[in-house]
């Protein structure tokens, strides 16, 4: 765990990484990885996958001491838009506490990007840009967020330290290849 002395001397950053491509969450347990590897305690909110299902990434990271949490429902289309509003509340309340407490060096918000571009339902009472742009101003001095997902925001782009674009240029989906065990998931 990161000393207090370290985490008073550390400037905090907000990145992005967004895009259509493959890679963004990707992108970001690596970093979380090289965070953990040094030390700085870490933890991975992701907004959209449900803890109903089992991830490779969350097999893997629990094993080295990164906490995970699954805190959605699944694809907009899987279930209630109640449910879903339901899910983004929570994940939005735990992000806001979790960021704001002071006890983490890194926390990965997994697909917020994509919550925040929902357009099948409304979400913004349940997920306001304004309170995400907010905490982005407002975290703690020392802790570096990372947002993941496509179509990252004007007002996050403008907020953030780093802004990664990941595009595709050639992807096995589109010769009707489904997502690949390990590869995807």
């Amino acid at each position: 765990m990161a000393s207090t002395d370290r985490r008073a001397s550390r400037r905090g950053f907000t990145l992005v990484y967004t895009g259509d491509g493959k890679g963004k969450t990707t992108a970001s347990i690596g970093l979380a990885v090289r965070a953990a590897g040094r030390g700085y305690k870490v933890l991975i909110l992701q907004f959209i996958k449900s803890p109903q299902r089992t991830y490779g990434e969350q097999l893997a990271l629990s094993r080295i001491g990164i906490e995970i949490r699954q805190l959605g429902v699944g694809f907009t289309w899987t279930k209630t838009p109640e449910e879903h509003r339901d899910a983004l509340h929570m994940a939005w309340t735990m992000a806001k506490e979790e960021a704001m407490n002071g006890d983490w060096d890194v926390i990965v918000l997994d697909e917020i990007n994509n919550a925040l571009g929902i357009e099948r339902f409304p979400i913004a009472d349940v997920l306001p840009l304004q309170e995400v742009v907010e905490l982005l101003e407002q975290r703690p001095a020392h802790l570096h967020l990372v947002l993941t997902g496509r179509g990252a925001k004007p007002e996050i782009i403008e907020k953030a330290d780093l802004v990664s674009e990941i595009q595709p240029i050639k992807h096995y989906y589109n010769e009707g290849v489904p997502a690949v065990l390990g590869l995807e998931f």
